[in-house]
């Protein structure tokens, strides 16, 4: 990116220091996937003598599963295979070991190959591992990662979507039975990998879900009961997938109504977030009460994504080439110089344009829909009616007529048939 004309940037006497330092990184990364019969990383190395013997064999999907983007352009700026390789084995090996219902649990063992702990969803210790999956395929151009995602995210919606089609939930991967009745802060960005995929009515739909659980808190709890409707982790450390997903859905449809959430989500940041040396993480969403810390994802992601939000003439908001955000919003492009020789894209990359039959402002809340989300959370609204989550009319409000009715032939003055 230093010398890449395309982005502006540069810097003066740079000679490729940075990728020396990330090249020695992953070389004491690779300890990680030694000894491992599967290919699946232990989830902890130490950069100096390796994994130690202490070290647990059981990790989480997205930990193991979110390494070919980084590993595979190291790989490629390089010119040494052997990070890519261990990356693609590692995602593969996880791949190969879902269920009849192309589902992945969420913790495996490494030496094994057994799921430990089987609940399937689109949140924690997953959610990455179906990015990388569709970013692999935007950045490399090898449609092999497209069509695994394909199969998985086929899965998704079969088995993981409720009937509502609003929220995603955790589900057993042996039958896609609920294991439970909570959905987390980190699978908001789903609505986003959903943009990038081209379906932008779940993306909509799934989108409006986490718009209303945040205008109910005024932020997003670690974790909501869709159930009981309420809080079940209070905590928001100023997570930046909800504005994530808002800012990939403006760039695809240019809707207004994406800019008043991402306003929404700034004023309310501002409002009792804010502090002398920053933003704090909220420790209690009902009492707004904060703690004296500021994760380095709130800069690296959640305040990038709402600065791209509203700056519309970004170098970045104007590309139209396979680059990507990482997980933790790094922008990787890669030009085709450092594609596989072997490839041939027959596609181009440029996205057909949204078209939205209704007009563009607040179209989104004009949805037939898009108060069901709104039922669902229980956020409740004076100026709005009840309506049923299953359907779009809206529940009667008047007492049934009850009318007397018999069969047969009429009675006699004596009441006698």
């Amino acid at each position: 990116m230093y010398n890449n004309p395309r982005f502006g940037f540069k810097i003066d006497g740079y000679n490729n220091e940075l990728l020396e330092l990330a090249y020695d990184l992953g070389q004491r990364l690779l300890p990680a996937f030694q000894n491992s019969k599967t290919g699946i990383p232990y989830p902890r190395v130490n950069l100096r003598y390796g994994v130690p013997k202490s070290e647990t064999r059981e990790t989480c999907t997205a930990g193991a599963g979110t390494l070919i983007l980084e590993f595979g352009v190291l790989s490629r700026l390089m010119n040494d295979t052997k990070f890519e390789n261990v990356a693609r084995r590692a995602l593969f090996s996880i791949w190969n070991r879902r269920t009849d219902l192309d589902l992945v649990g969420n913790v495996i063992n490494i030496q094994t190959g057994q799921w430990i702990h089987t609940a399937a969803s689109t949140g924690a210790g997953i959610d990455s591992f179906y990015e990388y999956l569709l970013k692999a395929y935007v950045l490399f151009g090898e449609s092999e990662y497209l069509h695994i995602f394909n199969e998985a995210y086929s899965a998704v919606l079969r088995y993981i979507r409720d009937e509502t089609g609003y929220l995603y939930r955790n589900v057993n991967i042996l039958n896609g039975g609920l294991m439970s009745a909570w959905v987390d802060s980190l699978s908001a960005y789903f609505p986003g990998l959903q943009v990038l995929a081209g379906d932008l009515d779940n993306a909509i739909k799934s989108h409006l879900f986490y718009y209303n659980i945040w205008r109910k808190y005024r932020a997003l709890p670690e974790r909501f009961n869709f159930h009981l409707r309420n809080v079940e982790i209070a905590s928001y450390p100023l997570r930046p997938e909800f504005i994530e997903s808002t800012y990939f859905l403006y760039r695809a449809t240019k809707d207004p109504f994406y800019l008043h959430v991402g306003e929404m989500v700034l004023e309310d940041l501002q409002s009792y977030a804010r502090v002398e040396c920053g933003f704090a993480s909220v420790k209690d969403v009902l009492t707004k009460k904060l703690e004296g810390r500021m994760e380095s994802f709130a800069l690296s992601e959640t305040f990038k994504y709402l600065y791209l939000l509203f700056d519309t003439e970004n170098v970045f908001n104007k590309l139209d080439d396979n680059f990507v955000f990482t997980t933790e919003a790094h922008i990787f492009p890669l030009t085709a110089q450092y594609w596989k020789k072997t490839w041939k894209h027959k596609d181009n990359f440029t996205c057909s344009a949204y078209k939205n039959p209704k007009k563009l402002a607040s179209s989104i809340l004009e949805r037939p829909d898009a108060d069901i989300a709104r039922e669902l959370v229980g956020f409740e609204e004076m100026s709005l009616p009840f309506l049923d989550p299953y359907g779009y009319c809206e529940a009667p409000q008047a007492d049934p007529l009850i009318l007397d009715v018999s069969y047969g032939e009429a009675p006699d003055s004596d009441g006698q048939l």
